[in-house]
């Protein structure tokens, strides 16, 4: 699909697809933060792991340092793991998807691989680097579109279908 400035989301689209992947995201998180803490209870119970002294394994998680970090990296690992593997398998997140609007690479002799996947990611600053799009109406090109070379485009329905993946 060649680009076009005209065709390429706005501000406000691409804000209404943060809120509902936000929310995706978010019951990613209680998910994977609940499989953890059930997988951290049951080896504490099973005295695979030591409690250390606490008498119940909400205080170790509540009290212990590295049993926080241990639960933040697992939970931050598998919401980046939902917006990574839905930019790279489709272009689109759900969000996206309902919002008809999609990733697309600016450079289409260069691919869009996990690395600028990433760089994308961490550059969006969580949902900072959009707010670019305000002032550069004319472009609509964020922050995170700008340092990976890539645009998002508005879909019409037929291009948003399945079949056009």
């Amino acid at each position: 699909m060649e680009s076009n400035v005209s065709q390429r989301a706005g501000f406000f689209r691409r804000l209404a697809a943060m809120v509902y992947d936000s929310l995706i995201a978010v019951a990613i998180g209680m998910l994977s933060a609940l499989i953890l803490i059930g997988i951290l209870t049951a080896l504490f119970e099973t005295n695979v792991l030591s409690k250390q002294g606490y008498e119940h394994v909400s205080e170790i998680m509540q009290q212990d340092w590295l049993y926080k970090l241990i639960v933040q990296a697992w939970v931050t690992f598998w919401v980046c793991a939902f917006f990574l593997w839905f930019w790279k398998n489709g272009g689109q997140t759900l969000g996206m998807r309902a919002w008809r609007i999609r990733i697309y690479n600016l450079n289409p002799d260069e691919p869009v691989g996990y690395g600028r996947l990433i760089i994308r990611l961490l550059s969006a600053l969580g949902g900072l680097g959009t707010l670019l799009v305000l002032l550069d109406f004319r472009n609509k090109l964020a922050l995170q579109d700008r340092l990976t070379r890539t645009e998002v485009l508005f879909l019409s329905a037929e291009e948003n279908h399945h079949r056009a993946w």
